[in-house]
């Protein structure tokens, strides 16, 4: 069952669509939260805090400093795990 901040929704800057939290927190590498996960989510909830609580303290690392990648990077890689699927 979907906790409340995993069906918040909002616009996502790389896809141009609207999105759930839920989607964020996995559509990353390896099933990792979006690299922009702090900077799309911070206004609307203690993303930080939250994600230190889901995320082992490596994970968390990692993701917390890793760049964003560039757009077209990232739609390339949205269009080939749309074609796995």
């Amino acid at each position: 069952m979907p906790s409340d901040i995993e069906t918040l929704e909002r616009r996502c800057p790389r896809l141009g669509s609207s999105v759930t939290f839920g989607y964020c927190e996995q559509c990353g590498e390896n099933a990792l939260p979006c690299t922009k996960v702090f900077d799309c989510w911070w206004e609307y909830f203690n993303v930080t805090e939250y994600l230190k609580g889901r995320l082992s303290e490596e994970a968390f690392a990692t993701l917390a400093q890793s760049p964003p990648k560039p757009k077209v990077n990232s739609i390339l890689e949205l269009i080939q795990q749309a074609k796995n699927r």
